[in-house]
């Protein structure tokens, strides 16, 4: 399911196969209990020349919704069992932050100034679905995609985002650092503060 979600063109027995490392009659076999759930349904692919054409599977819209809400349901388990550890804010944040690396490419050896690395950072998030828009070195971002779970743990939850914009920040190594974040400041608005980081001014000149 999570790879003809990320494919609604859809795939065909063999690509799915591949992907998954399973022989191709094991997947026809899954994905025929899908098409009789109604969760997958097929088609035949366009072709361009004559032959049998390939069938290709796509999810209906009940099973998008059903692979939405399995998501919803394990974020909710692992937001869950974080905020129960003593040093869980600590760990979610740490997480954002690999991830927040991870998803930032950058040449090596080279710094982004304090411009290029919020436009990178506002990108990103913008990808990730936060509707984020620059105002100087603050980042407003006006839709939170954990919203409920934000509202339920947002000791956990909160700090995966500050975590993955540290990352970020960090990957394209800026001087900037996450100052803080202001949750929820309205309903539809969490605004992250960005500052030039101890580091960075401890290396400035002194100026008389």
């Amino acid at each position: 399911m999570e790879e003809l979600r990320s494919q609604p063109d859809g795939l065909d027995a063999a690509e799915l196969a591949r992907l998954l490392e399973l022989h191709p009659n094991t997947v026809r076999w899954h994905l025929g209990i899908l098409a009789d759930a109604g969760i997958v349904r097929s088609q035949p692919a366009a072709r361009s020349k004559p032959g049998r054409p390939r069938i290709l599977y796509t999810l209906t819209r009940e099973g998008a919704g059903r692979a939405a809400d399995e998501h919803r349901l394990l974020a909710t388990i692992f937001a869950g069992a974080l905020s129960g550890l003593d040093d869980g804010a600590a760990r979610a944040e740490e997480a954002g932050r690999a991830w927040g690396h991870y998803l930032v490419a950058r040449e090596p050896l080279t710094k982004a100034t304090d411009d290029e690395a919020v436009e990178v950072v506002v990108e990103l998030l913008e990808q990730q679905g936060f509707a984020p828009a620059a105002d100087g070195h603050e980042i407003h971002m006006h839709r939170c995609p954990f919203h409920e779970l934000a509202e339920a743990h947002p000791e956990v939850v909160c700090p995966v985002h500050e975590g993955l914009i540290s990352g970020a920040l960090n990957a394209l190594g800026s001087d900037l650092e996450v100052e803080g974040l202001d949750i929820f400041v309205r309903p539809d608005l969490c605004i992250a503060r960005l500052a030039t980081s101890r580091a960075a001014r401890a290396e400035m000149p002194l100026t008389e």
